[in-house]
């Protein structure tokens, strides 16, 4: 019942199948080849102009196989692995057509009934097929078109609507913490919840915690929050604020006394923010006395920082804070308990993932220097911390800071009772445990990550999307005379100008000009996507807004 058709251009196969007649579930390219002593640079755009011409044809779920001979394709997995420059560079052809490396194994002609390698022109001298290659592309989802995205939440007394930061637009109310979620974070929060509840009385308190913040966290660097502009004539009235004190949260560094933010005849700052933290929230729980002692209140919830680019940096992460009032003298026991809860649950989470093996040790903070994380470093600004908690997997000795635990012996004002907390960084232990190497993939909405995740199985994770290409552009620019650069404000533009594409940003060179003393900076800027294609000329367009931006925004004079 097979249809066979001859004189197939492969550059243009919606001539031949008509995309609404035709939509193909596996397309199969073996050993392309433009004839006679063809260059790399055409075998090139005969691939390109190849894969473009599928993605008119091919169905959604559909499947390219394109076999090359061992070396040509310019990937890891070929043994040898040719200069980049010298092979046919198939995985960034492919995502200039929206395609992904989702597969690559051996190519093995025996395995294919009635295959035969003839050679060019079906001479009788065939070419090598020794260490051959046969690469599967799936398709990508779309780039995102970012609008902007208004979100509504609760402060004070009253419900106030504000724009969400472009950077964060994607991953706002994404509700991966939701009863209906499959999500490893929220498998992660709910096996810890029910492995606390095991040895302390439990009380969930995080479905009505506010997005936003009132004031300026004391401790915490400026352009490290996310700062709010409210809708106009939403902002809330003085005299109504400190009655509301309890949903639109003043900041105090834990363990300090929020009253000093509402002393009587100080006005109350109508400054806004994205939680970067729900300690705040915590606080107010504990001033209001809504608590029992010895109840282990478990509050939850996306918290958002502005952080430097690197692959375990996010701008947003799901945070499980855990708050306790203990008799004064028992709260080592206490902290002890609570460490040996979380490895039992870590224990039992990693059986169902294989090859990953976390252990977690209690560090003292004291012994910590400048190997601090991004996040254990930005929860050193919100207060003190006497522990942290990092968690190894092998083969990862370091091991990794992924929580804090903290002591506030006068935030009860009680000389029996003292407050201990633990705040553990969701998304990073999801990533330690799953074999994520990226936090993006965490976020991404292509619906093969979620698969992997049956019913909040937690599994070792596999890429869809083998050896990403990547793509590097350098910029330079003066800094305006007198000031100091905002590196933070320089990340976060790259993170909204790219769409979360940029993985790595390096400073190249830092130039002061003799007799004038202007200041250069150049870093180098390194785009590649882990979940879908990127095409060199969309990181080319997203460099060029970035230059234009970083001028606009920063007040840099390009070179």
């Amino acid at each position: 019942g097979a249809e066979v058709v001859f004189s197939v251009d492969c550059t243009k196969l919606k001539e031949h199948f008509s995309p609404g007649k035709w939509e193909f579930d596996r397309i199969y390219f073996n050993f392309p080849h433009c004839g006679r002593k063809a260059g790399v640079g055409k075998n090139r755009q005969l691939l390109a102009r190849f894969f473009h011409s599928c993605s008119e044809v091919l169905a959604q779920e559909g499947e390219i196989h394109v076999a090359l001979c061992n070396g040509q394709g310019g990937t890891p997995a070929d043994r040898p692995r040719r200069d980049w420059h010298n092979s046919w560079q198939i995985v960034a052809l492919a995502a200039g057509a929206g395609f992904v490396l989702s597969d690559v194994h051996p190519f093995k002609a025996e395995t294919i009934d009635g295959y035969k390698c003839t050679g060019y022109r079906s001479q009788d001298k065939s070419f090598c097929v020794e260490g051959a290659l046969n690469h599967v592309f799936t398709r990508s989802t779309a780039p995102l078109c970012l609008t902007p995205v208004s979100c509504t939440t609760q402060l004070g007394s009253q419900k106030v609507s504000f724009q969400v930061p472009q950077v964060l637009a994607d991953k706002i109310n994404r509700g991966f913490l939701e009863v209906n979620s499959s999500h490893p974070v929220r498998t992660i929060k709910e096996e810890l919840s029910a492995g606390l509840s095991q040895a302390f009385p439990l009380q969930n308190i995080s479905s009505c915690l506010p997005l936003l913040h009132q004031g300026h966290p004391d401790g915490v660097c400026h352009s490290s929050i996310f700062w709010i502009t409210l809708s106009p004539g939403e902002a809330p009235s003085t005299e109504e604020t400190p009655q509301g004190l309890a949903k639109a949260v003043l900041f105090s560094p834990f363990g300090q006394d929020t009253d000093k933010n509402v002393q009587e005849g100080c006005s109350i700052p109508k400054q806004f923010y994205l939680r970067p933290s729900l300690l705040p929230d915590a606080q107010a729980i504990i001033k209001e006395r809504a608590f029992s002692p010895g109840t282990l209140q478990v509050l939850s919830g996306p918290v958002f920082r502005k952080y430097r680019i690197t692959p375990h940096s996010m701008p947003v992460f799901h945070e499980l804070l855990v708050v306790l009032a203990v008799s004064r003298g028992t709260e080592n026991t206490c902290i002890q308990m609570l460490v040996a809860n979380i490895q039992t649950t870590l224990n039992s989470l990693h059986q169902g993932v294989s090859g990953v093996k976390p252990s977690i040790s209690l560090q003292e903070a004291t012994s910590f220097g400048a190997e601090l994380n991004d996040f254990a470093a930005f929860e050193r600004q919100l207060g003190e911390i006497q522990h942290f908690l990092c968690v190894r997997t092998d083969p990862d000795p370091p091991g990794s800071c992924v929580g804090v635990i903290r002591t506030a012996p006068e935030e009860l004002k009680s000389r029996e009772l003292v407050v201990v907390s633990a705040s553990l960084n969701l998304d990073l232990l999801a990533m330690l445990l799953c074999g994520i190497s990226d936090w993006r993939m965490l976020w991404t909405w292509d619906r093969r990550f979620l698969r992997q995740f049956p019913e909040g199985e937690l599994r070792l994770f596999k890429t869809f999307s083998l050896y990403p290409p990547s793509y590097v552009h350098d910029v330079s620019f003066w800094v305006p005379d007198g000031e100091e650069f905002d590196e933070v404000a320089f990340h976060t533009l790259a993170r909204r100008v790219s769409g979360e594409t940029v993985i790595s940003i390096q400073l190249r060179d830092n130039f002061q000009q003799p007799g004038t003393g202007r200041r250069s900076l150049c870093y180098r800027v390194t785009f590649q996507c882990c979940d879908r294609a990127l095409g060199c000329r969309e990181a080319a367009e997203m460099q060029l807004r970035f230059r234009e931006e970083i001028q606009q925004h920063l007040g840099v004079t390009l070179r």
